[in-house]
């Protein structure tokens, strides 16, 4: 099976195609300064033309769910229901920050992937390695990284925008137990979701497309303004 997955939480983003038999086949990064709409359709012309195939070899595709960016989540979201439909191949949801802990896989403490959600606070989850894979010990949440470090216990590992965003808090609040991860692995990796999305679909695990939304965790600002209006 061949999964086409693409990554749209963060301003790195970008699309990776797995095969159940050859693993990891083909990966692009799109550091996107504007919008994922501008450069995620030439990213996935790139990988499919450097791995040799065309969008009718995929048989299914995979998408970052969320929680992250609103606009590039809507974006990604979008572009693979738009392949699901024209190709009537099935669409996987993989939970963001799950494939963001898979950055870090036999870690030996927990693993707390952070990314900034304004105001003040983080989009966080913790994960713990067991056997050969992670489990999760806390839901994804928005929160204040003040209050984050008061329900962590032992060392945690920390990566990602928000874990440098409030390095300091985190230090200050939890002092040797806060470990950070190098920066070079501080954003969801599209092959990481590819990667869940092709045993989520190997065990028939699908979503669909048409009740499929982004894990926004909290409201966007529009609709917030929305509700308030009169």
């Amino acid at each position: 099976m061949k999964m086409l997955a693409v990554e749209t939480s963060t301003m790195l983003g970008g699309v990776a195609i797995m095969d159940d038999a050859e693993g990891l086949v083909a990966e692009t990064r799109l550091n996107i300064r504007t919008t994922h709409s501008e450069e995620l359709m030439t990213g996935i012309d790139f990988v499919l033309r450097h791995a040799g195939m065309t969008i009718a070899d995929i048989d299914a595709f995979g998408v970052s769910a969320g929680p992250g960016s609103f606009t590039g989540l809507r974006i990604g979201l979008s572009t693979v229901k738009g392949f699901s439909y024209a190709t009537g191949r099935p669409v996987v949801a993989v939970p963001t920050l799950e494939a963001f802990a898979w950055n870090f896989p036999y870690s030996e403490h927990p693993v707390c992937p952070m990314l900034d959600a304004r105001k003040k606070e983080v989009y966080a989850a913790v994960f713990r390695w067991r056997d050969e894979g992670f489990e999760k010990t806390m839901e994804e949440r928005s929160i204040a990284p003040g209050e984050l470090a008061k329900v962590l216990q032992g060392p945690v590992l920390f990566a990602g925008e928000g874990a440098r965003i409030y390095k300091d808090v985190l230090r200050d609040a939890l002092a040797e137990r806060a470990l950070f991860a190098p920066s070079q692995w501080g954003v969801p990796s599209p092959a990481n979701v590819a990667f869940l999305g092709l045993k989520k679909a190997m065990n028939g695990e699908f979503t669909d497309p048409v009740r499929l939304v982004p894990l926004y965790i909290r409201k966007s600002e529009a609709e917030v303004k929305f509700q308030k209006t009169p």
